[in-house]
Parts: structure tokens; C-alpha cells; sequence
């Protein structure tokens, strides 16, 4: 069934979603943009949108080689993407809404904004996991979000810093974009723009946090949360005067004199040499610049819920800093250690995503009815603290903030999953006096 309704953009037409009473409005254009030019917000269209299709993703490495013939990759493909068709473009600023089919203007739910991870050079919005968010179910508005990645993202040049007074963050100021157009207009599709939660994932929780700490979003929203990604950006992050020599690099490799020669190249040809240059590790990340990130500032006094899963990257490392964090913003924290069926993985890096937005039936593991009920248990307090800035209700177990104790919510159904923590076999248990990974 399609539904159209009038927004301040004009009018809109949306589908059924994969979940019954849920509508859903895909690949909507948020903004515009020109290559490393910061984003311009859409305010109108001309006759009805039809969002019926997702949009572009932003060009990325898999857009030009097959994810299937690449070891390196087929992890995370299998889990994600397979059996599935993506297309990429610059024009690739895009969000996607859900919605009760029974929502008006005058419902004003609340509503969670998404941005993926994939270390700020992969990813979308509409990957199976995201394909579906339950939280409509629950009573929230779900948005997911495209922005610009790798070196479309993310690209430090002192001239483009002339021309716009500041360089780098393109993707960031996407991401910024997306939250003011949802602000602006969601509730057309019943959602209340003046609560507004951001969730992030790896590098969507490092961007999550920088929208913390940033002036530039005061007021877009009123609480975060930030999975397997919190507290690691502050590490990554340098000047785009660091970065002038790497990008220009580049633009030589791409046999480029001038910026304008520069925003003519082909993705292709602009992908390949970065990827030649860039040699290993994160080099397409935010920058200290000044306006959207900088030296002095401080993160928002607004509820936060933070977690890890139990094999995440360098865990060793992340599960002390994501407590850490935790406890000095007086956060609401999680540890994921559900080891999930199918292969001797464990409770790896984004596994807890399909618990979250509730896509179970999207995977191809063999998810047994305990996984549904973790699953559903996880939405529901993730809802709830969308709802009212905090995850509790009477229905489930109480999660305490983690403030001067070593409080921490364990999701799992196995009582060795922690190792040397004896948990009793439930779906949800808090564990107490005893810091994760001991």
C-alpha cells in the first residue's frame, strides 16, 4: 500500500515496509551537494517524491570490485550485503523513514536518527540489518542516513579551504544536514522534531560523539547513543594542516595540478589512487576544524547509553574506555556477549545490530526464539530511552547508570560468555561490582 502526505518540502509518497503497521519512506533526498562543497539543505520539491526505493549510497572501495571474490571482505559481506544490489553516486545524500501507518502530524513521537559505521570509507543506510527497524512497532520514528565517505567524506586541501573558510568534515556536515532536515520536517510523518535521539555505530558512534561535542548541533538533539565506537575519535583526530600533504599527494597521483582539475577526476581513478596512497589504517577521518570540531569542546549534558560487544575490536582497549566514558558522562552502558549461532565467531564487531533495530529475520543464521526475545528486549530498552532518556520500564530488569559504581547491563543468554563472571541464565542481567573483561 502506498501513502502519500503533504511536508513542508511538498508532497511525499511512501510504501509498506517488511513489517506490518509500518510505513516506509525510502531514499529521500536531504540535501545537495557538489564535490568537497559542504551540503546544502533540500527545502522544497517539485510535484509528489516518490519514495518508494532507497537512493544512492556514497561511493566507496566495494563500488569497484566484487566483494565476493575479495577474502578480505566476504566477512562482513555474507553478514550484510549478500544477495543484495547497492548503487553509488556523488548524488548520494539520502535518508530513509518509518513510520506507524497510523501516525499523523499531531502524533509527536519521538524519533532515532542512525548513522552507520564502516570506518568512515563503507557502509549505508539500508544494508539488510537496517532493513526494517522494529522501533516503529515500539513507537518511535526510525531514520537511517547516506553521507559522503572515504575521500568524497573527508579530503583536506588549503584550497578548499579558501574557498570556504574551512576544509575537511564534508561527511560530517552531512550527517549535521540529515538532522536538521529531520528536524525540520518530521513531523509530517508523526514524528517531534524536538526529540530527536542520534545512534551511532563504530565510526557512526565516533561521528555520534562528535556531534556531542560540537556547538554547531545545539539543540538537533536530545540524547545519543554510541555502540562500539565511543571515546576512540578524540585518538584519531589532527588538524587538516596535518593532512594538506597526503591529500595533495593524491591529487598528483590523479595527475592534478588545480582543485577544479581535481573534482573532475573519475571516482574510479580518485578511489584507486587513495587507496595506493593511503597505505594502512584510518586516513579518510574528521579533523580538528575549528568550527565543527575543536580544542575546548565539551560534551552535551544530555542522557547517553554506551556499549561494546565481548570480541570487538581490540577489546582489550574499547570495553575499559566505552565503561570509562560511561561513567564520567553518567551513561547508561552495555556489554553485547551474545555468541551468535551459525559459526565460532563470538560477539563480534556489529553483531549486536541486529539485535537493536530488531532485523533478525533479515540474517541467515539460524537465530533460535532466545535471540527474538533478546532482541525484542534490547529494542525495547533502547525505545524506551529514546522515549524519556531512560531504558527502564517496569517490565524489564533495571538498568542502572554506570555514575560511581561498576554497574554495567550484560546482554547474553550464556553463562560463560564472560569468562571468569558466573551469570545466571537469563536473556538480561546486570552485572555489578565487577568491571567487564575481569
Amino acid at each position: 500500500m502506498n501513502k502519500t502526505i503533504s511536508t513542508p518540502c511538498g508532497e511525499i509518497r511512501g510504501c509498506d515496509s517488511n513489517i506490518d503497521g509500518v510505513i516506509a519512506f525510502k531514499g529521500i533526498r536531504y540535501a545537495r551537494s557538489e564535490r568537497w562543497k559542504y551540503p546544502e539543505i533540500v527545502r522544497s520539491w517539485q510535484g509528489t517524491y516518490d519514495a518508494t526505493a532507497y537512493g544512492s549510497c556514497s561511493y566507496q572501495p566495494r563500488a569497484f570490485y566484487n566483494e565476493e571474490e575479495n577474502p578480505g571482505k566476504i566477512f562482513y559481506y555474507n553478514e550484510f550485503r549478500k544477495g543484495e544490489t547497492y548503487t553509488y553516486d556523488e548524488d548520494c545524500l539520502f535518508l530513509n523513514i518509518w513510520t506507524p501507518e497510523d501516525a499523523q502530524k499531531d502524533s509527536k513521537l519521538p524519533v532515532l536518527v542512525y548513522i552507520h559505521g564502516g570506518g568512515f570509507t563503507g557502509g549505508c543506510g539500508h544494508e539488510k540489518h537496517f532493513d526494517g527497524p522494529v522501533w516503529a512497532k515500539k513507537g518511535v520514528v526510525a531514520v537511517t542516513i547516506n553521507y559522503r565517505l572515504g575521500p568524497m567524506g573527508f579530503a583536506c586541501l588549503p584550497e578548499l579551504k579558501a574557498e570556504s573558510g574551512h576544509t575537511g568534515n564534508y561527511g560530517l556536515y552531512d550527517q549535521m544536514t540529515a538532522v536538521q532536515w529531520v528536524k525540520n520536517n518530521i513531523s509530517a510523518f508523526g514524528g517531534d522534531g524536538d526529540k530527536i535521539t542520534i545512534m551511532g555505530q563504530s565510526a557512526g558512534a565516533m561521528s555520534v560523539q562528535h556531534h556531542c561535542f560540537s556547538d554547531l548541533t545545539e539543540g538537533l538533539f536530545r540524547s545519543a547513543v554510541m555502540s562500539s565506537g565511543v571515546g576512540l575519535g578524540s585518538f584519531m583526530v589532527s588538524t587538516p594542516e596535518k593532512k594538506y600533504d597526503f591529500w595533495k599527494e593524491i591529487m598528483a597521483g590523479c595527475d592534478c595540478s588545480t582543485v577544479e582539475e581535481f573534482r573532475k577526476v573519475s571516482p574510479e581513478i580518485l578511489f584507486k589512487v587513495w587507496k595506493q596512497t593511503k597505505g594502512s589504517g584510518m586516513s579518510a577521518v574528521p579533523v580538528k576544524d575549528g568550527l565543527f570540531i575543536s580544542d575546548d569542546a565539551k560534551a552535551k549534558s544530555i542522557p547517553y547509553m554506551v556499549g561494546a560487544t565481548s570480541h570487538d575490536m581490540a577489546p582489550a582497549v574499547l570495553q575499559p574506555m566505552t565503561k570509562s566514558w560511561g561513567k564520567k558522562n553518567s551513561a547508561y552502558v552495555w556489554h553485547f556477549a551474545r555468541m551468535l549461532p551459525g559459526d565460532d565467531k563470538g560477539a563480534w564487531h556489529s553483531s549486536d545490530l541486529w539485535y537493536w533495530f530488531g532485523t533478525l529475520k533479515n540474517c541467515w543464521r539460524p537465530m533460535e526464539d532466545k535471540d527474538y526475545i533478546l532482541s525484542d528486549e534490547m529494542a525495547s530498552y533502547l525505545c524506551n530511552f529514546v522515549k524519556n532518556g531512560n531504558p527502564n520500564d517496569i517490565n524489564l530488569p533495571e538498568w542502572k547508570k554506570c555514575t560511581d559504581s561498576k554497574s554495567v547491563m550484560i546482554f547474553s543468554d550464556d553463562d560463560t560468555a564472560m569468562g571468569k563472571v558466573n551469570m545466571k541464565k537469563l536473556i538480561v542481567t546486570t552485572l555489578t561490582n565487577k568491571p567487564v573483561g575481569e
